[in-house]
């Protein structure tokens, strides 16, 4: 058999290892007992004096349960099951080559090709394959490309879930129940029967998944919310006709976060549906949208995430642009049946304005602007064990109970304690804004005007009055929705936020609280939100603009300035959506924001500040794409509370995370082909916007890094020997 002359050396792993020279074959008695004989044969013939042909691309003929042992063994000194610059192996490793039928060795060396091999070979095993033919070019692609690919052909499916027969045991699982009972179980909304009935005969005609399939009343309230807490559950979503049986259910399919987060979340699938276009994952990403209807009409708003202990809490809206985003890639758009999408998406939209950001608790009736204040009773369930110990132990102290005691009379309600009403009311909050947590909101935040979820809802307001003019009348409640009325409520907002969250003097918008009747002093990134949602004037964009220096780190945008954090210490530790840590959604609104001024150097700067931290560590720590950096440090291995989400993973990553992965490929489409050139050879973004540099030095007397500190950043506090050195050929500056 001759090996495959036209095969894609960068095919994704189920192409590239079911088909060709790597097609499953039955196993051959092996020469060396390394390789088999069937891979041999087509090589004899062409074999000389065991030297390969100098001029062709190199190819391994690789035995592959062996060759990881042995890799491993050698190169992951720290037992991770990873290797990347923290290994102290000698970075380097022989394997056979193709035309050599084995004999002739070649180095590997490095740790991003070695890497990339470890990776290869788990994608091998994932396929059923004992040998295979590898081709150098997939070890030593660009690394732009490569992450790129995995995130497009294998990082989405990875991350792809559905409710139904096929899918529960996947969904069910939930990393973050720490009740007693760990039985699956489904709950289904009110008036649902089909689906009722539906997972009540999966439960019976699989009894193996143990599932417990209940529904909710029709009024869900936060004592009903605290009762079922310690028999948590997934929330269905939305379901369609199989098209292959009409008779017969299936899941509509949506996109988790990954790691811990297994489920499908509010603000996450915003980002991760702009990722998903960028890949023409269309269908994809307009099932979110759909399964977010589902969600505003069965439960009353787009949640925090479809489990049983979220039902009281929503996240930052932004349907609405999901909506247009996803609506302008249908294949339907402008016909009928694209219409008649929009009509219903945009009309649960304009629900969940109405009765969830403009309704009270949420809605502050003296400014008119809206807060992160949901319902809630008792102790929020899902953090870890001990996470409000801290808060608890005082209290319990002084009641004369034992912790685990005073929780549950807490919770219970027997107990009445209002200082910790207070408290878990704003930690509510928090969690709901999607910064859990941040000094920013600390005891707080429920009080909070904030210039993030008013700038959304004046995006709200523009794009439902943009989208009225497109379709036939909508009515909702009998009230016939005109866009001027909408139009009208977007002025009306934007001259509060002028006048409650707009700072002259500072060039910055800030929070408003509502109880205090007072700016508060926080510096935060998502004053950009503002020009995201162009509620900002020209000349606040401007002023905006020249404050950038505040944000801006190596390696992208800071959530909030360092003298806004304070000072950190034992009793007053880092918290993970303050300095210095940056953000997928951060990233992605601020470039939007400067785009939508025609201020695209700063997009692209930003941009490709991003781009490289992701980039780099990708290529030092063995394919991790985390859940978020420390920009400052250009490090993922960040000391704060959660840790960080998709760093552990074994061989290969599988998921990356949903919103970095997003980031990752909307920024790609954004950056000159200069600059992705520049990112595939890990050039650092001060010598790549050295000019630029100098001539911030020259006005902003206060920049923290020095060259010497970015060396040490970049080198990860380990010798140059430890170092991944990517080719620099063709690379401008």
């Amino acid at each position: 058999m001759q090996p495959s002359l036209d095969r894609d050396v960068h095919a994704p792993p189920h192409t590239y290892y079911t088909t060709g020279d790597n097609a499953k074959r039955s196993r051959m008695r092996t020469l060396t007992g390394h390789y088999p004989k069937s891979f041999l044969d087509a090589t004899q013939r062409r074999r000389r004096a065991s030297n390969d042909e100098k001029s062709k691309p190199h190819r391994f003929l690789i035995d592959v349960k062996e060759t990881r042992r042995i890799l491993v063994e050698q190169e992951d000194t720290d037992g991770d099951f990873q290797i990347t610059v923290n290994d102290m192996g000698p970075k380097t490793f022989r394997v056979g080559t193709e035309d050599s039928g084995g004999y002739r060795t070649i180095e590997i060396r490095g740790t991003y090709m070695l890497s990339n091999l470890l990776q290869e070979l788990a994608l091998a095993e994932d396929y059923g394959r004992k040998h295979i033919v590898l081709d150098e070019a997939r070890l030593s692609e660009n690394p732009v490309d490569r992450l790129s690919r995995m995130i497009r052909h294998s990082f989405w499916d990875g991350l792809t879930r559905r409710i139904d027969g096929q899918g529960l045991e996947a969904i069910c699982n939930d990393p973050k129940n720490r009740q007693a009972d760990h039985s699956p179980r489904i709950y289904i909304p009110f008036g649902e029967q089909e689906v009722l009935d539906y997972y009540l005969r999966v439960a019976e005609s699989r009894p193996h998944l143990g599932l417990q399939v209940e529904q909710l009343p029709a009024v869900i309230t936060p004592a009903y919310v605290q009762s079922i807490n310690d028999r948590p559950g997934i929330l269905a979503l939305a379901m369609e006709r199989d098209p292959t049986d009409a008779s017969q259910l299936r899941g509509v399919p949506f996109v988790v976060p990954g790691g811990r987060f297994n489920e499908m979340y509010g603000w996450d699938s915003y980002f991760e549906s702009l990722g998903l276009l960028v890949d023409d994952r269309v269908d994809l990403a307009k099932g979110m949208v759909d399964n977010f209807v589902y969600e505003i009409n069965h439960y009353g708003k787009i949640l925090n995430a479809n489990r049983s202990y979220y039902l009281s809490r929503s996240q930052p809206p932004f349907l609405t642009d999901m909506v247009l985003k996803v609506y302008e890639a249908l294949p339907t758009k402008d016909t009928p049946e694209g219409k008649q999408w929009l009509t219903t998406a945009i009309s649960a939209a304009i629900k969940e304005y109405h009765t969830v950001w403009m309704s009270e608790p949420r809605y502050d009736p003296v400014t008119g602007l809206s807060r992160f204040r949901p319902e809630g009773q008792g102790v929020p369930p899902e953090t870890e064990s001990s996470h409000f110990d801290y808060i608890l132990e005082p209290y319990a102290t002084k009641a004369n109970f034992s912790l685990q005691d005073y929780i549950t009379a807490y919770n219970n309600c027997t107990l009445v304690e209002p200082e910790l009403d207070d408290y878990f009311l704003h930690d509510r909050a928090v969690r709901e804004s999607g910064h859990d947590t941040t000094y920013r909101y600390e005891k707080r935040c429920a009080n909070l005007a904030t210039i993030d979820l008013n700038s959304l809802l004046y995006k709200y307001e523009t794009d439902i009055a943009h989208v009225l003019t497109l379709l036939d009348p909508i009515d909702y409640q009998d009230t016939l929705q005109l866009p001027q009325v909408w139009t009208d409520r977007a002025h009306q907002r934007r001259e509060r936020i002028d006048r409650y969250l707009w700072n002259e003097k500072e060039g910055l918008y800030y929070d408003y609280d509502t109880v205090e009747q007072t700016q508060s002093t926080y510096e935060t990134v998502t004053c950009y939100w503002a020009m995201w949602a162009q509620c900002a004037s020209p000349h606040q964009a401007n002023r905006l603009t020249d404050q950038l220096y505040r944000f801006e780190a190596q390696g992208g945008l800071v959530s909030g300035t360092e003298v806004s954090r304070g000072h950190i210490s034992l009793d007053r530790p880092n918290r993970q959506w303050d300095f210095p840590f940056g953000w997928a959604p951060h990233q992605i609104m601020a470039w939007r924001a400067f785009e939508n001024y025609n201020k695209t150097a700063e997009a692209h700067r930003l941009a490709y500040r991003w781009l490289y931290t992701i980039t780099k560590s990708f290529v030092d720590f063995n394919g991790v794409v985390p859940e978020k950096y420390d920009v400052v440090s250009l490090t993922h291995k960040v000391q704060v509370e959660y840790g960080n989400v998709g760093t552990d993973f074994k061989y290969v990553p599988r998921e990356g995370f949903g919103w970095m992965n997003a980031s990752y490929q909307i920024g790609l489409a954004l950056v000159t082909t200069q600059m992705r050139r520049a990112l595939g050879a890990c050039t650092h973004p001060d010598l790549f916007f050295e000019k630029a540099l100098e001539r911030t030095l020259e006005t902003r007397g206060d920049r923290r890094l020095s060259e010497a500190h970015a060396k040490m950043i970049t080198e990860n506090g380990f010798s140059v020997a430890a170092m991944t050195i990517v080719g620099s050929a063709d690379v401008a500056f």
